[in-house]
């Protein structure tokens, strides 16, 4: 039976590195699959994945008003892998789970949980409760510490509080660090 998964971490963890090489490792064996990655990631060109060791892949978009049963509608693949699932709302999540129920396709998920705030993004709260699967991809803090949370800083590297959850374009950066770090200058 296929299942939903959802491969989560803070940032710069290597989730896109690691969903490309499934990718991969599904058309080394002959198998075709399906890429998905939000309208909102431009960072190396809207509709491509790119990991920040230099893979890189074209991929479908999606946005909030993406009907993923009409996406996948008929699709001939052996798996559906998502990056930037935070940006997924509730209703998507639900059509991910229920489609891979229903056609014995597996579906896999990758994003952050969290943002710059510590606030849930829509698309990892209803993967973390709809996911079959979970699977948490670790990656340190610059302590040493294991990484679970993010900041975001402007340019001239000081920590941004308050703002909009997804920032599109501008000089802002975002950092992974472990909770104390993330407490810390609060």
């Amino acid at each position: 039976m296929a299942r939903l998964y959802f491969r989560y971490s803070a940032m710069n963890a290597g989730k896109s590195t690691y969903l490309l090489q499934v990718a991969h490792n599904y058309n080394e064996n002959g198998k075709e699959v399906l890429l998905f990655t939000s309208a909102l990631d431009g960072r190396e060109g809207v509709g491509f994945i790119a990991s920040r060791i230099g893979l890189k892949r074209e991929a479908q978009t999606y946005d909030a008003d993406s009907d993923f049963f009409e996406l996948l509608d008929g699709v001939d693949v052996a798996c559906v892998l998502i990056d930037e699932a935070q940006f997924l709302t509730h209703d998507q999540v639900k059509q991910l789970h229920r489609w891979a129920h229903q056609v014995n396709i597996p579906v896999m998920c990758f994003g952050i949980r969290s943002d710059f705030r510590g606030e849930p993004f829509p698309g990892s709260a209803a993967l973390l409760v709809l996911a079959d699967n979970l699977e948490e991809i670790k990656t340190v803090c610059r302590c040493g510490k294991k990484a679970t949370m993010n900041i975001r800083t402007n340019e001239d590297g000081s920590r941004v509080l308050e703002g909009e959850q997804v920032l599109i374009g501008g000089n802002s950066t975002y950092r992974q660090v472990c909770a104390k770090c993330f407490y810390q200058d609060v």
